[in-house]
């Protein structure tokens, strides 16, 4: 229990480091964008830094460690590309941008407060399954593997799904139109969906002991941010009020996050 403390400590400054050396690439930039990006490589960060605690701890099981180690880099990595590519010679975010012209104050106390602690704890809570993992001794049984095929079946859909919105936004002809194809016609989240997916398969990956089972609170967390805080409830209240009678018609027919075959309309 100690080994795991320390860890919950180092990867608590591992996470203050990151999104402080983010603020300070943002704040030079002028860009709270980069953050996006970042959120993705911070949990790969947190990740590394838990697999070699825990190697100097002398705890963890070999196999459970390195499994936990190269699904979250897979997913943060690509999460993190991903992201780049896609802001890549955009600007600024237009949530980032309206959340600045609401300050009316000191600039660095005000993007600590609304952008980087938030995100930076939550980030924190969300990896509590790769902290905890890294301390299992146990060997990867059955609920290890069904935790591995919960990730992958989240990591398909995330990416499948960000893929096809990519190629369909680059295809000028769908200038305009609504992205109502492939997953996104069983999921109007198919990349939250699979986010969210990949945190509960992680979650059962760490469940090798009985105390392990408080890191479901974050898969329950992601859950909640994604449906109701900045992700889908965000996304349809702004898609609502810019594209009218053709996204509720969208939302009518298609699933809000669980992918379910689309209602006949």
């Amino acid at each position: 229990m100690t080994a795991v403390l320390i860890n919950l400590l180092v990867t608590a400054v591992a996470v203050c480091l990151t999104m402080a050396l983010t603020m300070a690439y943002a704040l030079r930039t002028g860009a709270q964008t980069i953050v996006d990006t970042i959120w993705g490589l911070g949990f790969v960060v947190v990740a590394a830094v838990s697999f070699v605690t825990s190697q100097f701890a002398g705890d963890g099981q070999d196999a459970r460690r390195v499994l936990v180690l190269v699904l979250t880099a897979i997913w943060g990595l690509r999460l993190g590309a991903y992201i780049h590519a896609r802001n890549h010679g955009k600007g600024e975010d237009p949530r980032y941008a309206a959340l600045m012209r609401r300050n009316t104050g000191p600039v660095v106390p005000y993007v600590i407060r609304k952008i980087y602690f938030p995100q930076g704890a939550i980030m924190w809570v969300v990896s509590l399954p790769v902290q905890v993992a890294m301390y299992q001794d146990a060997p990867l049984g059955v609920l290890a593997w069904i935790g591995v095929a919960v990730w992958a079946a989240g990591f398909l859909f995330e990416a499948v799904g960000d893929l096809q919105l990519a190629r369909f936004k680059a295809d000028p002809a769908n200038q305009g139109k609504i992205m109502d194809r492939g997953l996104w016609a069983w999921t109007r989240h198919p990349n939250y969906f699979g986010d969210a997916t990949v945190w509960w398969g992680l979650f059962l990956v760490s469940c090798a002991s009985w105390p392990a089972l408080v890191t479901v609170v974050s898969p329950i967390l992601m859950t909640y941010m994604l449906v109701s805080q900045s992700g889908k409830a965000l996304l349809e209240r702004r898609m609502s009020r810019s594209r009218g009678q053709e996204y509720a018609d969208y939302l009518a027919r298609t699933s809000g996050f669980f992918p379910l075959p689309p209602k006949r309309t």
